[in-house]
């Protein structure tokens, strides 16, 4: 089935600076849903284990609710677990999420969040890729969803993960981001 999306380049005054900072940005960005200048000013990383804890779940909706609420977008990789729950929380607040995949927006994966994925473009936020449209998940499509993950957001929150987790990876890839940023100011 072929999602409706927009292609972004690298060089349109919308797309996100702080992607264009990045030490390897994506030239090109697809969304199918829309996101704001707000999305990038004012969002958090949320991400965690596929196979969470119920506490990790709980906790990942609950913070994810909480950060919506006051205006934050939450931005997390539309994986079981964590970022389900980080997506679901932040869109019961009535807040905005954007879901950054591994994949183009016509391989979503995983197939169960279809229906999350429906949810966020249609008022919530975006469904974001760097992959052309029907490129399928890898191994190696995963770790460059991160670094967009960490390179849009604010801050990265880790709520649970084991220890060769993509949460892991997400989160020194925001870290090295961070300390990028920090030599070149």
């Amino acid at each position: 089935e072929c999602l409706v999306g927009s292609e972004m380049c690298i060089r349109d005054s919308s797309y996100p600076s702080s992607l264009r900072a990045l030490p390897d940005p994506p030239i090109v960005l697809y969304s199918w849903g829309n996101w704001t200048g707000t999305d990038a000013e004012r969002s958090i990383a949320v991400v965690g284990s596929r196979m969470a804890t119920h506490y990790g779940r709980l906790c990942a909706r609950n913070i994810s609710h909480d950060l919506a609420k006051t205006g934050v977008t939450v931005i997390s990789g539309l994986a079981r677990g964590v970022d389900t729950e980080a997506h679901t929380g932040a869109m019961d607040a009535e807040g905005r999420t954007i879901a950054v995949i591994g994949a183009g927006l016509n391989k979503l994966y995983p197939r169960e969040n279809r229906n999350l994925a429906q949810r966020i473009a249609d008022g919530h936020g975006a469904v974001v890729s760097e992959f052309p449209m029907n490129l399928p998940p890898s191994r190696t499509t995963f770790p460059m969803r991160n670094r967009i993950v960490s390179g849009w957001s604010r801050a990265t929150l880790v709520v649970e993960a084991s220890g060769r987790s993509g949460a892991l990876i997400t989160a020194r890839t925001a870290a090295e981001q961070l300390s990028l940023i920090h030599i070149s100011e």
